[in-house]
């Protein structure tokens, strides 16, 4: 399991998919709020002008020089639920990434929130 300090050495590194290809730059990591294990990334991706925030989870994940890739492929990464660059994610449309991967969600015993950005 890779540790939230070590996988945040590679926020603004290229995010790959399987296949190599690339899908945008790694911009923050979320945790899992019940292990503190890390869960999710956000990928900056879009046209410079209209830049957007994306999940995308991070099971299967290999870190390379310069890059991380996931196991997920480009297009759904790219279909994925977003976020403007300056906004935070409601936990109202935290199920809806988790659904979008085909995840479970389960928030916490008093409706908190699974995830946290580090």
């Amino acid at each position: 399991m890779i540790r939230p300090a070590d996988i945040r050495e590679w926020r603004d590194h290229d995010v790959i998919d399987t296949k190599q290809r690339r899908i945008g730059m790694l911009e923050a990591v979320y945790v899992d709020t019940a292990t503190d294990e890390p869960a999710m990334a956000t990928v900056r991706t879009g046209l410079p002008t209209r830049h957007r925030l994306v999940f995308v989870p991070l099971d299967d994940v290999v870190l390379g020089p310069g890059y991380v890739q996931v196991a997920y492929a480009k297009a759904q990464v790219r279909d994925a639920p977003s976020i403007g660059t300056d906004d935070v994610l409601p936990a109202e449309r935290e199920e809806e990434i988790f659904q979008h991967y085909g995840m479970p969600y389960q928030p916490g015993a008093g409706g908190e929130r699974q995830l946290a950005r580090r």
